[in-house]
């Protein structure tokens, strides 16, 4: 699956997706892009799954018509984060278009 991490997280979390195609929005550049436009670039680049710490975004997008599936992360700090590799990586694969999912890590960073 293609992921694309959002920039509030940890980049290193890429690492710990096996199986998947993990790119970052700061690698494409995309740094600064509104949740809507980053939404249609990274449709439009073939991405199947945004993973955001950005937990507003459910509310400012109507994703019942997006071709990409989201998974929002409860703490964008590390320490949180590398708790929950495995329930990330579920959420992922479980990941269809238009979906929404939250992952508790147990902080809000």
């Amino acid at each position: 699956m293609k992921v694309l991490l959002d920039e509030d997280l940890p980049h290193n979390l890429r690492l710990h997706l096996p199986g998947h195609e993990v790119s970052t929005v700061a690698y494409l550049g995309w740094d600064g892009m509104k949740n809507g436009d980053l939404l249609r670039a990274a449709e439009a680049a073939g991405f199947e799954v945004l993973v955001t710490g950005d937990k507003n975004i459910v509310y400012q997008q109507n994703m019942k018509t997006r071709r990409i599936g989201l998974v929002v992360v409860s703490a964008q700090d590390w320490p949180a984060i590398s708790k929950r590799f495995v329930e990330i990586g579920s959420a992922v694969d479980r990941a269809i278009p238009g979906s929404f999912q939250t992952v508790d890590c147990g902080g809000i960073g």
